[in-house]
Protein backbone atom coordinates (compact mmCIF):
# COMPACT_ATOMS: atom_id res chain seq x y z
CA UNK A 1 0.00 0.00 0.00
CA UNK A 2 1.64 3.37 -0.67
CA UNK A 3 2.03 6.46 1.31
CA UNK A 4 -0.26 8.44 -0.61
CA UNK A 5 -3.00 5.85 0.29
CA UNK A 6 -2.06 5.62 4.00
CA UNK A 7 -2.50 9.39 4.06
CA UNK A 8 -5.97 9.04 4.46
CA UNK A 9 -5.77 7.30 8.29
CA UNK A 10 -4.37 10.07 10.96
CA UNK A 11 -1.78 8.78 13.84
CA UNK A 12 -5.23 8.03 16.07
CA UNK A 13 -6.31 5.45 13.73
CA UNK A 14 -3.22 3.91 13.96
CA UNK A 15 -3.67 3.45 17.70
CA UNK A 16 -3.19 -0.41 18.28
CA UNK A 17 0.21 -0.21 15.67
CA UNK A 18 1.33 3.04 18.12
CA UNK A 19 0.90 0.89 21.51
CA UNK A 20 2.83 -1.98 20.11
CA UNK A 21 5.31 0.00 18.92
CA UNK A 22 5.48 2.35 22.16
CA UNK A 23 5.53 -1.37 23.69
CA UNK A 24 8.51 -3.02 21.90
CA UNK A 25 10.83 0.31 21.80
CA UNK A 26 10.39 0.21 24.85
CA UNK A 27 13.07 -2.33 24.93
CA UNK A 28 15.64 0.48 24.16
CA UNK A 29 15.10 1.35 28.01
CA UNK A 30 17.33 -0.85 29.25
CA UNK A 31 19.90 -0.11 27.00
CA UNK A 32 19.85 3.48 27.72
CA UNK A 33 19.97 2.54 31.10
CA UNK A 34 22.55 0.33 31.08
CA UNK A 35 25.04 3.16 29.68
CA UNK A 36 23.81 6.03 32.12
CA UNK A 37 24.61 3.36 34.75
CA UNK A 38 27.89 1.89 34.21
CA UNK A 39 28.96 5.48 32.69
CA UNK A 40 28.17 6.77 36.52
CA UNK A 41 29.06 4.17 38.60
CA UNK A 42 33.03 4.54 37.47
CA UNK A 43 32.89 7.83 38.89
CA UNK A 44 31.52 6.97 42.25
CA UNK A 45 33.50 6.44 45.19
CA UNK A 46 31.59 2.94 46.88
CA UNK A 47 31.93 1.32 43.73
CA UNK A 48 35.87 2.25 42.92
CA UNK A 49 36.20 1.08 46.38
CA UNK A 50 35.00 -2.32 45.83
CA UNK A 51 35.90 -2.51 42.01
CA UNK A 52 38.92 0.39 41.37
CA UNK A 53 41.93 1.29 43.44
CA UNK A 54 42.83 4.64 45.43
CA UNK A 55 44.81 7.34 43.59
CA UNK A 56 45.52 10.50 45.39
CA UNK A 57 46.04 12.10 42.03
CA UNK A 58 42.73 12.48 41.06
CA UNK A 59 40.07 14.97 42.56
CA UNK A 60 38.23 12.28 44.26
CA UNK A 61 40.96 9.92 45.66
CA UNK A 62 39.93 6.71 43.65
CA UNK A 63 40.88 5.89 39.92
CA UNK A 64 39.61 2.70 38.23
CA UNK A 65 42.89 0.74 36.02
CA UNK A 66 42.05 1.64 32.15
CA UNK A 67 42.21 -2.47 31.42
CA UNK A 68 39.07 -3.12 34.07
CA UNK A 69 36.97 0.36 32.84
CA UNK A 70 38.05 -1.06 28.87
CA UNK A 71 36.28 -4.57 30.09
CA UNK A 72 33.34 -3.26 32.00
CA UNK A 73 32.31 -0.81 29.03
CA UNK A 74 33.47 -3.14 26.29
CA UNK A 75 32.12 -7.17 27.26
CA UNK A 76 28.85 -5.60 27.42
CA UNK A 77 28.95 -4.07 23.15
CA UNK A 78 30.87 -7.25 22.55
CA UNK A 79 27.78 -9.34 24.11
CA UNK A 80 25.59 -7.68 22.18
CA UNK A 81 27.93 -7.96 19.00
CA UNK A 82 27.62 -11.64 19.24
CA UNK A 83 23.71 -12.03 19.67
CA UNK A 84 23.10 -9.11 17.13
CA UNK A 85 25.09 -11.01 14.41
CA UNK A 86 23.37 -13.76 15.19
CA UNK A 87 19.92 -12.51 14.71
CA UNK A 88 19.97 -13.96 11.05
CA UNK A 89 20.34 -17.52 12.22
CA UNK A 90 17.56 -17.51 14.87
CA UNK A 91 15.37 -15.73 13.28
CA UNK A 92 14.42 -19.09 11.31
CA UNK A 93 13.27 -20.80 13.99
CA UNK A 94 12.37 -17.76 16.70
CA UNK A 95 9.46 -14.80 16.23
CA UNK A 96 10.26 -11.25 17.10
CA UNK A 97 8.85 -11.57 20.31
CA UNK A 98 10.22 -14.96 21.54
CA UNK A 99 13.46 -13.32 21.14
CA UNK A 100 12.40 -10.72 22.93
CA UNK A 101 11.68 -12.75 25.75
CA UNK A 102 14.66 -14.46 26.22
CA UNK A 103 16.06 -11.54 26.16
CA UNK A 104 14.19 -9.98 29.32
CA UNK A 105 15.46 -13.19 31.31
CA UNK A 106 19.04 -12.59 30.10
CA UNK A 107 18.38 -9.08 31.77
CA UNK A 108 17.08 -10.03 35.49
CA UNK A 109 19.40 -12.99 35.65
CA UNK A 110 22.98 -10.69 35.05
CA UNK A 111 21.44 -7.88 36.86
CA UNK A 112 21.16 -9.92 39.53
CA UNK A 113 24.26 -10.96 39.32
CA UNK A 114 26.11 -7.86 39.02
CA UNK A 115 24.13 -6.87 42.06
CA UNK A 116 25.48 -9.88 44.31
CA UNK A 117 29.11 -9.63 43.05
CA UNK A 118 32.22 -8.18 44.41
CA UNK A 119 34.65 -9.98 42.62
CA UNK A 120 35.48 -8.30 39.39
CA UNK A 121 35.09 -11.74 37.25
CA UNK A 122 31.66 -11.97 38.61
CA UNK A 123 31.19 -8.06 37.39
CA UNK A 124 32.73 -8.92 33.78
CA UNK A 125 30.59 -12.21 33.78
CA UNK A 126 27.64 -10.21 34.16
CA UNK A 127 28.11 -7.42 31.58
CA UNK A 128 28.83 -10.09 29.30
CA UNK A 129 25.34 -11.71 29.92
CA UNK A 130 23.53 -8.09 29.78
CA UNK A 131 25.36 -7.14 26.27
CA UNK A 132 23.95 -11.25 24.57
CA UNK A 133 20.47 -9.56 25.94
CA UNK A 134 20.89 -5.99 24.77
CA UNK A 135 22.03 -6.85 21.80
CA UNK A 136 18.71 -9.64 21.47
CA UNK A 137 16.54 -6.18 22.63
CA UNK A 138 18.03 -3.99 19.96
CA UNK A 139 17.97 -6.10 17.00
CA UNK A 140 14.81 -7.54 17.33
CA UNK A 141 12.39 -4.61 18.56
CA UNK A 142 13.68 -2.57 15.71
CA UNK A 143 13.13 -5.70 13.14
CA UNK A 144 9.58 -5.57 14.68
CA UNK A 145 8.82 -1.77 14.05
CA UNK A 146 10.22 -1.86 10.62
CA UNK A 147 8.00 -4.78 9.66
CA UNK A 148 4.70 -3.64 11.91
CA UNK A 149 4.01 0.33 11.55
CA UNK A 150 3.01 1.67 8.50
CA UNK A 151 5.47 3.40 6.09
CA UNK A 152 4.10 6.97 7.05
CA UNK A 153 4.99 6.00 10.91
CA UNK A 154 8.09 3.86 10.72
CA UNK A 155 10.50 6.98 11.56
CA UNK A 156 8.65 7.74 14.30
CA UNK A 157 9.07 4.21 15.67
CA UNK A 158 12.47 4.50 15.27
CA UNK A 159 12.60 8.07 16.75
CA UNK A 160 10.85 6.54 19.78
CA UNK A 161 13.51 3.69 19.87
CA UNK A 162 16.07 6.49 20.03
CA UNK A 163 14.14 8.45 22.79
CA UNK A 164 13.83 5.22 24.94
CA UNK A 165 17.95 5.37 24.62
CA UNK A 166 18.28 8.73 26.30
CA UNK A 167 15.67 8.82 28.33
CA UNK A 168 17.22 5.52 30.06
CA UNK A 169 20.31 7.00 30.16
CA UNK A 170 18.96 9.82 31.80
CA UNK A 171 17.07 8.28 34.20
CA UNK A 172 20.22 5.88 35.11
CA UNK A 173 22.34 9.11 35.41
CA UNK A 174 19.89 10.49 37.72
CA UNK A 175 19.42 8.11 40.03
CA UNK A 176 23.11 7.44 40.00
CA UNK A 177 23.41 10.97 40.92
CA UNK A 178 21.23 10.11 43.66
CA UNK A 179 22.99 6.75 45.09
CA UNK A 180 26.53 9.44 44.44
CA UNK A 181 25.78 10.11 47.94
CA UNK A 182 24.87 6.41 49.88
CA UNK A 183 28.11 5.80 51.65
CA UNK A 184 27.90 1.91 50.90
CA UNK A 185 27.51 -0.34 48.23
CA UNK A 186 23.93 0.45 48.18
CA UNK A 187 25.19 3.32 46.05
CA UNK A 188 25.24 1.14 43.08
CA UNK A 189 23.27 -1.63 43.96
CA UNK A 190 20.04 0.40 44.23
CA UNK A 191 20.73 2.39 40.85
CA UNK A 192 21.43 -1.44 39.59
CA UNK A 193 18.04 -2.63 40.73
CA UNK A 194 15.79 0.09 38.75
CA UNK A 195 17.23 -2.40 35.52
CA UNK A 196 14.84 -5.24 36.22
CA UNK A 197 11.77 -2.72 36.04
CA UNK A 198 10.86 -2.03 32.58
CA UNK A 199 12.24 -5.61 31.12
CA UNK A 200 9.34 -7.02 33.31
CA UNK A 201 6.63 -4.55 31.72
CA UNK A 202 7.47 -5.79 28.38
CA UNK A 203 7.75 -9.36 29.44
CA UNK A 204 4.55 -9.08 30.04
CA UNK A 205 3.28 -6.60 27.64
CA UNK A 206 4.19 -8.91 24.88
CA UNK A 207 1.37 -11.48 26.03
CA UNK A 208 -1.11 -8.81 24.55
CA UNK A 209 0.56 -7.75 21.20
CA UNK A 210 0.63 -9.97 17.53
CA UNK A 211 3.99 -11.38 16.29
CA UNK A 212 5.59 -9.42 13.33
CA UNK A 213 3.53 -9.99 9.85
CA UNK A 214 6.23 -9.45 8.14
CA UNK A 215 8.02 -12.27 9.86
CA UNK A 216 5.61 -14.54 9.28
CA UNK A 217 5.21 -13.97 5.41
CA UNK A 218 8.43 -14.22 5.07
CA UNK A 219 8.07 -18.03 6.80
CA UNK A 220 5.20 -18.64 4.54
CA UNK A 221 2.55 -18.25 7.44
CA UNK A 222 0.20 -15.79 5.39
CA UNK A 223 -2.89 -16.70 7.20
CA UNK A 224 -1.30 -15.75 10.56
CA UNK A 225 0.05 -12.84 8.67
CA UNK A 226 -3.33 -11.64 7.88
CA UNK A 227 -4.40 -11.81 11.64
CA UNK A 228 -1.73 -10.31 12.78
CA UNK A 229 -2.19 -7.31 10.20
CA UNK A 230 -6.10 -7.18 11.02
CA UNK A 231 -5.10 -6.63 14.88
CA UNK A 232 -2.44 -3.96 14.06
CA UNK A 233 -4.68 -2.12 11.48
CA UNK A 234 -7.62 0.59 11.19
CA UNK A 235 -10.85 -1.09 10.77
CA UNK A 236 -11.51 -0.27 6.95
CA UNK A 237 -7.67 -0.97 6.39
CA UNK A 238 -7.16 -3.30 3.11
CA UNK A 239 -5.21 -6.12 4.73
CA UNK A 240 -5.22 -7.97 1.33
CA UNK A 241 -3.91 -5.67 -0.41
CA UNK A 242 -1.11 -5.21 1.99
CA UNK A 243 -0.53 -8.77 2.39
CA UNK A 244 -0.57 -9.13 -1.18
CA UNK A 245 2.41 -6.68 -1.78
CA UNK A 246 4.04 -8.76 0.83
CA UNK A 247 3.68 -12.06 -1.15
CA UNK A 248 4.25 -10.23 -4.48
CA UNK A 249 7.41 -8.79 -2.91
CA UNK A 250 8.90 -12.09 -1.51
CA UNK A 251 8.35 -13.73 -5.09
CA UNK A 252 10.45 -11.51 -6.71
CA UNK A 253 13.14 -11.46 -3.90
CA UNK A 254 12.73 -15.66 -4.59
CA UNK A 255 13.31 -15.53 -8.36
CA UNK A 256 16.74 -13.39 -7.82
CA UNK A 257 17.80 -15.92 -5.05
CA UNK A 258 15.92 -18.45 -2.87
CA UNK A 259 17.89 -18.99 -0.63
CA UNK A 260 18.14 -17.29 2.90
CA UNK A 261 21.67 -17.04 4.53
CA UNK A 262 24.57 -14.50 5.32
CA UNK A 263 26.12 -15.83 2.10
CA UNK A 264 22.58 -14.75 0.41
CA UNK A 265 23.84 -10.97 1.28
CA UNK A 266 26.66 -11.11 -1.26
CA UNK A 267 25.22 -13.43 -4.05
CA UNK A 268 23.51 -11.06 -6.56
CA UNK A 269 24.19 -7.06 -7.12
CA UNK A 270 21.41 -6.08 -5.70
CA UNK A 271 21.10 -7.94 -2.39
CA UNK A 272 25.12 -7.08 -2.10
CA UNK A 273 24.54 -3.24 -2.45
CA UNK A 274 21.16 -3.56 -0.32
CA UNK A 275 23.52 -5.11 2.41
CA UNK A 276 26.41 -2.65 2.10
CA UNK A 277 24.21 0.53 1.98
CA UNK A 278 21.92 -1.72 5.02
CA UNK A 279 25.39 -1.69 6.85
CA UNK A 280 27.04 1.33 6.24
CA UNK A 281 23.98 3.21 7.10
CA UNK A 282 23.57 1.77 10.40
CA UNK A 283 27.05 1.59 11.48
CA UNK A 284 27.91 5.35 10.57
CA UNK A 285 26.59 6.14 13.94
CA UNK A 286 30.06 4.87 15.35
CA UNK A 287 32.01 7.54 13.30
CA UNK A 288 30.44 9.82 15.30
CA UNK A 289 31.94 9.06 17.89
CA UNK A 290 29.18 9.06 20.36
CA UNK A 291 30.24 5.68 22.21
CA UNK A 292 33.22 8.11 23.45
CA UNK A 293 30.58 10.76 25.00
CA UNK A 294 27.86 8.25 26.01
CA UNK A 295 30.19 5.90 27.84
CA UNK A 296 33.08 8.09 29.74
CA UNK A 297 31.21 11.19 29.89
CA UNK A 298 30.72 11.41 33.25
CA UNK A 299 34.11 10.06 34.09
CA UNK A 300 35.37 12.75 31.97
CA UNK A 301 34.10 15.59 33.71
CA UNK A 302 35.36 14.05 37.02
CA UNK A 303 38.92 14.25 35.30
CA UNK A 304 38.66 17.07 33.96
CA UNK A 305 36.91 18.62 37.48
CA UNK A 306 34.48 20.34 35.18
CA UNK A 307 32.16 21.05 38.00
CA UNK A 308 29.88 18.52 39.11
CA UNK A 309 30.27 15.91 36.79
CA UNK A 310 26.69 13.88 37.52
CA UNK A 311 24.93 17.07 37.39
CA UNK A 312 26.83 17.50 34.01
CA UNK A 313 25.82 14.67 32.76
CA UNK A 314 22.60 14.64 33.36
CA UNK A 315 22.09 17.89 32.12
CA UNK A 316 23.60 16.61 28.69
CA UNK A 317 21.57 13.50 28.73
CA UNK A 318 18.11 15.94 29.47
CA UNK A 319 19.32 18.15 26.14
CA UNK A 320 19.43 14.99 24.55
CA UNK A 321 16.28 13.54 25.46
CA UNK A 322 14.91 16.60 24.17
CA UNK A 323 16.22 16.88 21.44
CA UNK A 324 14.52 13.20 20.51
CA UNK A 325 11.06 14.11 21.41
CA UNK A 326 11.79 16.74 19.09
CA UNK A 327 12.56 14.84 16.44
CA UNK A 328 9.44 12.55 17.43
CA UNK A 329 7.18 15.43 16.50
CA UNK A 330 9.26 16.31 13.19
CA UNK A 331 10.85 13.13 11.31
CA UNK A 332 7.21 12.42 10.44
CA UNK A 333 6.71 15.61 8.16
CA UNK A 334 10.45 16.62 8.24
CA UNK A 335 12.27 13.45 8.20
CA UNK A 336 14.64 12.97 5.34
CA UNK A 337 17.31 10.88 5.73
CA UNK A 338 19.92 12.04 4.00
CA UNK A 339 20.05 16.40 4.40
CA UNK A 340 19.15 15.36 8.30
CA UNK A 341 22.22 12.74 8.86
CA UNK A 342 24.53 15.43 6.65
CA UNK A 343 23.83 18.41 8.93
CA UNK A 344 24.32 16.32 12.03
CA UNK A 345 27.77 14.73 11.15
CA UNK A 346 28.83 18.47 10.23
CA UNK A 347 27.63 19.48 13.82
CA UNK A 348 28.92 16.53 15.58
CA UNK A 349 32.37 17.21 13.69
CA UNK A 350 32.37 20.55 14.40
CA UNK A 351 31.99 20.57 18.07
CA UNK A 352 34.40 17.86 19.02
CA UNK A 353 37.23 20.00 16.83
CA UNK A 354 36.40 23.24 18.49
CA UNK A 355 36.47 21.59 21.78
CA UNK A 356 39.67 19.31 20.94
CA UNK A 357 41.47 22.88 19.95
CA UNK A 358 40.13 24.62 22.69
CA UNK A 359 42.22 21.73 25.28
CA UNK A 360 45.35 22.13 23.00
CA UNK A 361 45.88 25.50 23.35
CA UNK A 362 43.45 26.48 27.20
CA UNK A 363 43.74 23.42 28.96
CA UNK A 364 42.41 22.25 32.30
CA UNK A 365 41.58 26.26 32.91
CA UNK A 366 38.10 27.31 34.17
CA UNK A 367 36.69 28.63 30.68
CA UNK A 368 37.64 25.31 28.35
CA UNK A 369 35.76 23.46 31.08
CA UNK A 370 32.85 25.44 30.04
CA UNK A 371 33.35 25.59 26.49
CA UNK A 372 33.30 21.28 27.19
CA UNK A 373 29.64 21.19 28.84
CA UNK A 374 28.46 23.84 26.46
CA UNK A 375 30.18 22.03 23.35
CA UNK A 376 29.20 18.73 24.40
CA UNK A 377 25.34 19.78 24.36
CA UNK A 378 25.39 21.10 20.67
CA UNK A 379 26.96 17.58 19.96
CA UNK A 380 24.51 15.75 21.88
CA UNK A 381 21.58 17.99 20.37
CA UNK A 382 22.83 16.60 17.11
CA UNK A 383 23.62 13.44 17.31
CA UNK A 384 20.29 12.56 19.00
CA UNK A 385 18.05 14.76 16.79
CA UNK A 386 20.12 14.24 13.46
CA UNK A 387 22.20 11.17 13.74
CA UNK A 388 21.07 8.18 15.44
CA UNK A 389 17.34 7.94 14.82
CA UNK A 390 18.12 7.70 10.98
CA UNK A 391 20.75 5.40 11.37
CA UNK A 392 19.11 3.21 12.43
CA UNK A 393 16.10 3.90 10.94
CA UNK A 394 18.10 3.22 7.56
CA UNK A 395 19.83 0.00 8.36
CA UNK A 396 16.60 -1.56 8.87
CA UNK A 397 14.35 -0.35 6.01
CA UNK A 398 17.26 -0.73 3.54
CA UNK A 399 17.38 -4.47 3.70
CA UNK A 400 15.45 -6.81 1.61
CA UNK A 401 12.67 -8.45 3.04
CA UNK A 402 13.68 -11.50 2.53
CA UNK A 403 17.19 -11.37 4.54
CA UNK A 404 16.07 -8.38 6.65
CA UNK A 405 16.97 -10.66 9.76
CA UNK A 406 20.36 -11.12 8.32
CA UNK A 407 21.27 -7.88 7.06
CA UNK A 408 19.93 -6.10 9.82
CA UNK A 409 21.84 -8.40 12.64
CA UNK A 410 24.68 -7.78 11.15
CA UNK A 411 24.69 -4.53 10.47
CA UNK A 412 23.29 -3.91 14.13
CA UNK A 413 26.28 -6.68 15.19
CA UNK A 414 28.94 -4.65 13.14
CA UNK A 415 27.92 -1.41 14.69
CA UNK A 416 28.28 -2.88 18.27
CA UNK A 417 31.51 -4.32 17.10
CA UNK A 418 33.19 -0.32 16.68
CA UNK A 419 30.83 0.71 19.61
CA UNK A 420 33.22 -2.47 21.22
CA UNK A 421 36.03 -0.82 19.71
CA UNK A 422 35.32 2.77 20.49
CA UNK A 423 35.15 1.75 24.32
CA UNK A 424 37.99 -0.49 24.43
CA UNK A 425 40.16 2.10 22.87
CA UNK A 426 39.23 5.49 24.65
CA UNK A 427 40.27 4.62 28.00
CA UNK A 428 44.40 4.99 26.15
CA UNK A 429 43.44 8.11 25.36
CA UNK A 430 41.55 9.88 27.68
CA UNK A 431 42.87 7.77 30.91
CA UNK A 432 45.65 10.06 33.16
CA UNK A 433 47.71 6.43 33.46
CA UNK A 434 47.52 6.19 29.53
CA UNK A 435 47.60 8.70 26.70
CA UNK A 436 45.96 11.44 28.66
CA UNK A 437 44.99 13.19 25.76
CA UNK A 438 41.90 13.98 27.01
CA UNK A 439 39.03 16.24 25.13
CA UNK A 440 42.10 16.33 22.24
CA UNK A 441 40.43 13.00 21.47
CA UNK A 442 37.89 15.14 19.42
CA UNK A 443 40.67 15.25 16.70
CA UNK A 444 40.20 12.07 15.59
CA UNK A 445 36.12 12.29 15.30
CA UNK A 446 36.64 15.00 13.45
CA UNK A 447 37.63 13.47 10.48
CA UNK A 448 35.77 10.67 10.83
CA UNK A 449 32.34 12.68 10.92
CA UNK A 450 33.96 13.92 7.38
CA UNK A 451 34.13 10.47 5.92
CA UNK A 452 30.60 9.81 6.84
CA UNK A 453 29.06 12.76 5.60
CA UNK A 454 30.70 12.28 2.54
CA UNK A 455 29.21 8.52 2.39
CA UNK A 456 25.80 9.73 2.83
CA UNK A 457 25.62 12.02 0.18
CA UNK A 458 27.15 9.63 -2.26
CA UNK A 459 25.56 6.62 -1.33
CA UNK A 460 22.81 6.33 0.93
CA UNK A 461 19.27 6.50 -0.71
CA UNK A 462 16.27 8.87 -0.11
CA UNK A 463 13.23 6.20 1.26
CA UNK A 464 11.45 9.07 3.31
CA UNK A 465 7.68 7.84 3.31
CA UNK A 466 8.19 4.54 0.95
CA UNK A 467 6.88 1.65 1.86
CA UNK A 468 8.95 -1.75 2.20
CA UNK A 469 7.77 -2.79 -1.00
CA UNK A 470 8.29 0.09 -2.56
CA UNK A 471 11.83 0.00 -1.40
CA UNK A 472 12.02 -3.19 -2.65
CA UNK A 473 10.76 -2.36 -6.28
CA UNK A 474 13.78 0.32 -6.72
CA UNK A 475 16.20 -1.56 -5.48
CA UNK A 476 15.63 -4.00 -8.20
CA UNK A 477 15.07 -1.35 -10.73
CA UNK A 478 18.84 -0.91 -9.65
CA UNK A 479 17.83 3.14 -9.16
CA UNK A 480 20.83 5.60 -8.41
CA UNK A 481 21.00 6.58 -4.80
CA UNK A 482 20.03 9.96 -5.49
CA UNK A 483 17.28 9.62 -7.40
CA UNK A 484 14.99 7.34 -5.44
CA UNK A 485 13.27 10.49 -4.02
CA UNK A 486 11.60 11.30 -7.26
CA UNK A 487 11.47 7.79 -8.37
CA UNK A 488 7.96 6.88 -9.02
CA UNK A 489 6.97 3.16 -8.55
CA UNK A 490 4.57 1.32 -10.21
CA UNK A 491 4.14 -1.71 -7.97
CA UNK A 492 6.08 -4.14 -10.74
CA UNK A 493 8.96 -5.73 -9.84
CA UNK A 494 11.61 -6.51 -12.47
CA UNK A 495 12.41 -9.88 -11.18
CA UNK A 496 8.74 -10.92 -11.72
CA UNK A 497 9.39 -9.12 -15.22
CA UNK A 498 11.88 -11.29 -16.48
CA UNK A 499 10.29 -14.08 -15.47
CA UNK A 500 7.13 -12.91 -17.47
CA UNK A 501 9.49 -12.14 -20.60
CA UNK A 502 11.17 -15.43 -20.55
CA UNK A 503 8.63 -17.75 -20.27
CA UNK A 504 6.71 -15.59 -23.30
CA UNK A 505 10.27 -15.80 -25.13
CA UNK A 506 10.07 -19.67 -24.17
CA UNK A 507 6.25 -19.93 -25.62
CA UNK A 508 7.34 -18.42 -28.91
CA UNK A 509 10.15 -20.94 -29.57
CA UNK A 510 7.89 -23.41 -28.99
CA UNK A 511 5.41 -22.71 -31.12
CA UNK A 512 8.24 -22.28 -33.69
CA UNK A 513 9.30 -25.56 -33.02
CA UNK A 514 6.12 -26.80 -33.49
CA UNK A 515 5.00 -25.22 -36.52
CA UNK A 516 8.20 -26.02 -38.21
CA UNK A 517 7.52 -29.65 -37.01
CA UNK A 518 4.33 -29.47 -39.06
CA UNK A 519 5.66 -28.20 -42.05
Amino acid sequence: MSADQDKQWVLKDHWKAMLAMTLVSSSAFQYGLDFGIIGSLQAMVPFLQVFGVKDPSTAIGYNIPSDRQQLIASLMVLGAFVSSSSAGLTAKWVGRKLSLWIACVGVFVSTALMQATTDIGGLYAGRLIIGLANGILMTHSQLYIQESVPSRYRGLGISFLSYWISFGSLIGTIVDNFGAKIPNRNAYIIPLGIVHIVPGILAIGLFFIPESPRWLAAQGNFAKAERSLQRLRPKDWPVAKELEEMRTTLEAESRLQSSVGYVDLFKNPIDRRRTTVAVSALTSQAASGSMFVISYGTYFFEMANVGNAFENSCILTGVGVAALLATAVLITRFGRRRVMMMMGFVLCGISQLVIAVIYTVHPNTESSGKALVGLSVIYIIAYNAMVAPYAWLSGGELSSQRLRSHTFGLATGIGFFFAWLTTFTAPYFINPDSLNWGPKYGYIWTGSCVIAGLWIFFFLPEVKDRTLEEIDEMFEAQVPARKFRGYRCTGTHAALEEKAETVHVEERVSESKSADAKA
